[in-house]
């Protein structure tokens, strides 16, 4: 039986600009650089404004409106929205910094070719059937990105039944990866585990060396215990010397795991210079002291204005408004002169949200950036920042995200400059950055012959007066990938 009832519900939804304002927030500057270039194509009615240009026509907060809720009357009043008065602001900020020169850093693009298409070619010059072609073909279409053929072999020849219509057996699969795709270059392609790439490297130089053999042998036979590092049965096994193990050792250092890893699978290869989204500048004040000044990359900031030449396209349509043709007209430059004003503000909030989050930063650390030594980076979190600006913890990680600063010691990433506290000996607040630098400092210094255990670890921090738990010595030392001590052993 059906029945109607009526249900009060209360909620909050973001409207659309608000979520494109919270993307535009998180793009990094290349990537605002291309978001702004395709709304310029997108939107004509939005325009670069010029260098001598100061003041534009902006909209304010209250013209913005609910894109759901919006409902477009086909009678308005041109020369009323032509003409009427808008708030204005200035395009150019003053929040970036004057020396672009900073900030110049080229993108290099340079155009690559696929491992898949890498190896495609290489079949395609080999003395091999047609049949026997398109099974390598699909061989090669499920390597992963690192060269290595995952997939389990019946699968493959089930694949093959039903999307090929080719009827062939896991031996034939086998016999076609193993005499001709793990044949082409890169040597250790098409392997179907680590020790399968490493074998097809070093026997690719098998000579008379002695420790290249030696290494094959232990590849082939004792890979559990060398990745293990049990050297002592390894010793036994060869009945061979430390420096015979060492050099074998040297020699299997020397073998790459992932030998697709120097391409970029199904896409171009990307070299890309990091574009710093802030400046971080120090100077001298009258006093003597130094001031942390932040500002922002000036592609951050750029000067956008409304078409002038679509106002005067509005405005030529305002002295015939019984056309139903120029009343559509005059319709659709609204909806785009809107988009344009929206998106001008949306830019100018983009801007504040970011110079009042760095100059936050820029405050809480102050000694980092003028020492540029990480033991003077004090413990900050995003509950700290959003407190200092008033914005949300979910807009400040979206600030901190993917950005990077250009510092007088380097380009840091923002959110290596986070981390939690602890309470030291001395009662003092300390950055787990710290420990963590002192933690690798500690391992860098061990006996590699002995490394030093968990255990170990925890009396080493103690005796600097940090007093943590082995766990989280552990944790710390998995966040800073740093092996267990069993692992990091050396001959």
């Amino acid at each position: 039986m059906l029945k109607q009832n009526l249900q009060l519900k209360l909620g909050q939804r973001l409207a659309p600009q608000q979520i494109q304002l919270m993307k535009l927030i998180q793009l990094h500057t290349l990537e605002f650089e291309e978001e702004l270039e395709r709304e310029l194509e997108e939107n004509p009615a939005l325009e670069i404004a010029k260098k001598d240009e100061e003041e534009e026509n902006f909209a304010s907060e209250e013209d913005f409106r609910d894109e759901e809720n919006e409902s477009i009357e086909t009678d308005f009043d041109v020369d009323e929205y032509l003409f009427d008065d808008e708030p204005r602001y200035k395009t150019a900020s003053n929040n970036y910094s004057a020396d672009d020169e900073e900030f110049n850093n080229e993108n290099f693009l340079t155009e690559g070719k696929s491992l898949y298409h890498y190896l495609i070619e290489q079949i395609h010059l080999a003395n091999i059937g047609d049949e026997d072609l398109k099974i390598a073909e699909y061989i090669i279409g499920n390597l992963d990105t690192d060269g290595y053929l995952r997939r389990d072999v019946k699968s493959i020849v089930d694949d093959l039944a039903f999307s090929q219509g080719i009827y062939t057996s896991p031996e034939k699969v086998n016999e076609i990866l193993e005499n001709y795709i793990q044949k082409l270059d890169p040597t250790g392609v098409g392997a179907r585990n680590l020790q399968e790439c490493l074998l097809l490297q070093i026997e690719k130089k098998i000579s008379s060396d002695k420790a290249v053999i030696l290494a094959a042998n232990i590849l082939r036979d004792q890979f559990d215990a060398l990745t293990s590092k049990h050297y002592h049965k390894i010793l036994q096994k060869y009945e061979i010397s430390e420096s015979d193990l060492k050099n074998a050792l040297e020699e299997i250092s020397h073998l790459s795991p992932k030998m697709g890893g120097n391409f970029d699978t199904q896409t171009i290869t990307i070299n890309q210079e990091i574009i710093p989204d802030f400046l971080i500048q120090i100077k001298e004040n009258k006093k003597g002291n130094y001031d942390v000044i932040p500002s922002l990359n000036s592609k951050n900031a750029p000067a956008l204005r409304i078409s002038e030449e679509y106002k005067n396209i509005l405005s030529t349509y305002s002295h015939d408004k019984n056309s139903a043709e120029h009343k559509q007209a005059a319709l659709f430059i609204k909806q785009k002169l809107d988009a344009a004003k929206w998106y001008i503000e949306a830019i100018n909030q983009r801007q504040n949200t970011l110079i009042q989050t760095i100059s936050a930063i820029a405050k809480l650390q102050k000694d980092y950036f003028i020492s540029g030594d990480e033991k003077s980076l004090k413990p900050m979190i995003l509950k700290d920042i959003a407190d200092i600006t008033g914005f949300d913890i979910s807009t400040i990680s979206r600030v901190v995200k993917s950005k990077y600063a250009d510092t007088p010691n380097g380009i840091v990433y923002l959110k290596n400059l986070f981390s939690d506290s602890m309470t030291n000996d001395e009662g003092e607040e300390i950055s787990t950055k710290e420990i963590k630098n002192y933690l690798r400092e500690a391992i860098s210094k061990e006996n590699k012959r002995k490394p030093l255990t968990d255990d170990a670890l925890v009396s080493v921090l103690k005796e600097k007066g940090y007093n943590i738990a082995r766990r989280t010595v552990a944790k710390y030392r998995e966040q800073l990938n740093i092996p267990v001590a069993r692992l990091r052993k050396e001959l």
